[in-house]
């Protein structure tokens, strides 16, 4: 297989930077087998949510910039 583009490459390496901290931080892997089916639907929920505040603050961010120009 070809080399890896940078794009992927950029992903791959914050992936493997977040799975040390996650580490560190929970002292747990993504290999854990503590939590549900219905556990793990809820963390992604959570995350999923965060990402559409973030999302929403940078839609009103977008918008106050384009309504001072």
């Amino acid at each position: 297989m070809g080399e890896i583009d940078s794009v992927n490459a950029g992903v791959i390496d914050k992936l493997r930077a977040r799975a040390a901290l996650g580490k560190q931080k929970y002292d747990t892997t993504m290999d854990r087998t503590d939590l549900t089916y219905s556990a793990w639907l809820v963390h992604t929920q959570q995350e999923l949510l965060d990402a559409c505040v973030y999302i929403e603050k940078l839609i009103q961010l977008e918008h106050l910039k384009r309504t001072k120009q």
